[in-house]
C-alpha cells in the first residue's frame, strides 16, 4: 500500500527494501499500524535470507572506494540530505506522528531535531583531527590518523525513528563506511523516507542499505558473526543491547550502544517551582515520555514538596491527549496497546504498593493506544521507580538533605541522564559532579543537541553519539612511526 500524506510532497511512501541504490520488494510484508486508531498505514517489505546477504554485499562493495572518497564530496551529500529534510519537514512529521503516534507538535521537533545530525556531521566530515609530532625519545615523527572503520550495522528504536536513524547514519557517512540500517517494526517508515532523501542527496549506490528482515534475531546474529560487518550501533533495551554485546563478542565486533534510562530529576528546596515545573514538563512529557531521557523519578524536597506537586499535577491534568495529528494535541498514543498496556501495568502494581494517583491512571475508553498524564506519590521504595516507565507517568518521592537527594537518584543500574533544580549554581553542580550519569541538565528540561556527546554509564551504554565524539564511534585510530 503506498499513499500520499502531504499534499506537497512530491514522493510516493516507500514500502519496499533499499539495498544497493535499488528499491526492491522482500519475501513478504507486513502491516505498519496508525496506533491512534489501529488502522493500517501501508504494507511494508520484510528481508529474507538472500535480502539480508544482498545488502551485505553491496555495502561491502562500496566499502572501499566510499572510504576514499574525499571528505569534502561525503560532507556535501550530507548538507544537501539536511536540506532536503528540511525542506520536507511537515510530511516527514506527518509520517513520524502517524506511524509512532506523538503529537504532531513533538514529531516536528524531532524531525528538525533530526535533520539538524546531516548538518552537523557535514560540517565534522572535514574537520576529522589527526596529529604529527616528535617522540620524546626523538628518535622518530609520531603520526596519529583516522580511518574508517568499515561496514556498521545500525539498529534503530520507534520512539524518535527519524533523529535515531540521523544520529547514526549521519557520522558513518562522514568518517566514510557503508552501512545497514535495521529499523523497528513498528515504524519503519520513517527510515525509508530518510533512505529516499540520501538518495536524492547523491549517496552512491550501497552505501546506505535499509532492510526489515522476517526473523529479526537470527538475521541480526548472522550478520554479527560475517567478517564482512566491522561495526554496530545501536539504540534500545539495555536487555537486547546485553544480548547483541554477547553476539558482538565472538568476531570481537565494535559496538557503541545507547541503551536503556530512569532518569531521575531532582529538585532542591531553593529552585524556582515555576520554572522546575517548566522543565519536568519537558523531561516528563516530550514524545509523550516515550524516550530514554525522559525523567521518571521525581525528587522533590520537604519544604517545597506540597507546592511543587501540586502545579505539577495541575499542568499534567491539563496536557491534552487525543490523536497525534489533530489540532491541539499535546499527547498522542503509544506505539501500540501492548506497550501501552505496560505502562498501565507498571501504574497498577504502583498503586497497589502504595502509591497515590494525583491525576490520570487511568485507561480511557475507545479504541487507541492511549494513556492519560499522569502524577503518583510514592514513597522511595516503591517498585514503579525500579522501572524505565516508557510512557506520560511520572512518580514524586519527597527526600530530605541533598546527600539523600543524591543517594535516591544513583539508586539505579541506569546512568543515562539526570536533571538538577536549583537556584544555588554551585549547590547544583555538587550535585551533578555526585550523580552517576553521562548528562546532567541542570535548570533545564532538555539538553539533548547534535553537537553535544550524547550517551550514558552504568548499564546505560557504550560510546557516545553526536558532537566530536560521534564520528569517532565510527573510526579507528592508527598510528604510524616514520623514521627520521
Amino acid at each position: 500500500m503506498a499513499t500520499f500524506l502531504h499534499s506537497e510532497y512530491p514522493h510516493l511512501m516507500r514500502t519496499q527494501l533499499f539495498i544497493n541504490g535499488e528499491w526492491v520488494d522482500g519475501s513478504k510484508t507486513t502491516p505498519v499500524y496508525d496506533p491512534s486508531d489501529l488502522s493500517v498505514i501501508a504494507d511494508v517489505a520484510l528481508a529474507a535470507d538472500i535480502h539480508c546477504e544482498a545488502a551485505l554485499a553491496a555495502a561491502d562493495a562500496a566499502s572501499a572506494s566510499w572510504a576514499a572518497t574525499a571528505p569534502r564530496v561525503r560532507s556535501e551529500i550530507l548538507r544537501k540530505a539536511f536540506e532536503i529534510m528540511t525542506a520536507e519537514a511537515d510530511y516527514l512529521a506527518e509520517l513520524v506522528s502517524k506511524e509512532n503516534g506523538k503529537a504532531l507538535p513533538d514529531a516536528k521537533g524531532e524531525v528538525i531535531y533530526a535533520a539538524e545530525f546531516f548538518r552537523w556531521f557535514a560540517e565534522e566530515a572535514v574537520r576529522t583531527p589527526g596529529d604529527f609530532r616528535k617522540s620524546p625519545s626523538g628518535d622518530k615523527r609520531i603520526l596519529v590518523t583516522h580511518q574508517p572503520i568499515g561496514l556498521s550495522l545500525l539498529i534503530t528504536p520507534w520512539n524518535f525513528p527519524a533523529a535515531m536513524a540521523t544520529r547514526k547514519i549521519g557520522p558513518a557517512i562522514a568518517a566514510g563506511c557503508t552501512m545497514i540500517l535495521k529499523p523497528a517494526g513498528e515504524t519503519p517508515l520513517t527510515a525509508l523516507a530518510i533512505a529516499d532523501i540520501l538518495q536524492r542527496a547523491g549517496v552512491p549506490k550501497g552505501v546506505v542499505n535499509v532492510i526489515l528482515p522476517e526473523k529479526t534475531g537470527p538475521a541480526i546474529s548472522a550478520m554479527l558473526h560475517d567478517p564482512r560487518l566491522k561495526n554496530l550501533s545501536f539504540t534500545g533495551s539495555t536487555e537486547v543491547g546485553r544480548i547483541l554485546l554477547r553476539e558482538a563478542s565472538d568476531r570481537v565486533i565494535r559496538c557503541s550502544m545507547e541503551l536503556g534510562g530512569n532518569a531521575p530529576f531532582v529538585v532542591l528546596d531553593d529552585a524556582n517551582i515555576d520554572e522546575a515545573v517548566k522543565g519536568l514538563m519537558l523531561a516528563k512529557m516530550r514524545n509523550g515520555g516515550a524516550a530514554c531521557t525522559a525523567a521518571n523519578r521525581v525528587y522533590v524536597q520537604r519544604p517545597i514538596a506540597a507546592e511543587f506537586t501540586k502545579k505539577f499535577s495541575a499542568a499534567m491534568t491539563a496536557f491534552v491527549m487525543g490523536r497525534g495529528r489533530d489540532e491541539g494535541i499535546q499527547l498522542g498514543a503509544s506505539v501500540s496497546v501492548k506497550e501501552r498496556n505496560k505502562i498501565a501495568e507498571l501504574v497498577d502494581q504502583s498503586v497497589a504498593s502504595g502509591g497515590k494517583v494525583i491525576t490520570g491512571g487511568t485507561l480511557p475508553e475507545g479504541p487507541g493506544a492511549f494513556y492519560p498524564a499522569t502524577v503518583i506519590e510514592v514513597a522511595a521504595d516503591n517498585p514503579i521507580l525500579n522501572h524505565e516507565v516508557f510512557g506520560p507517568v511520572a512518580p514524586v518521592v519527597t527526600f530530605d538533605t541533598d546527600e539523600e537527594g543524591i543517594t535516591l537518584a544513583n539508586s539505579t543500574d541506569y546512568g543515562l541522564i539526570s536533571y538538577v533544580y536549583s537556584e544555588d549554581l554551585k549547590r547544583a553542580l555538587r550535585m551533578a559532579e555526585a550523580i552517576e550519569s553521562g548528562m546532567v541538565a541542570i535548570n533545564r528540561g532538555v539538553i539533548s543537541d547534535p553537537a553535544a556527546p550524547f550517551g550514558g554509564v552504568k548499564q546505560s551504554g557504550l560510546g557516545r553519539e553526536g558532537g566530536f565524539d560521534g564520528i569517532h564511534e565510527f573510526l579507528e585510530t592508527k598510528y604510524i612511526g616514520v623514521e627520521i
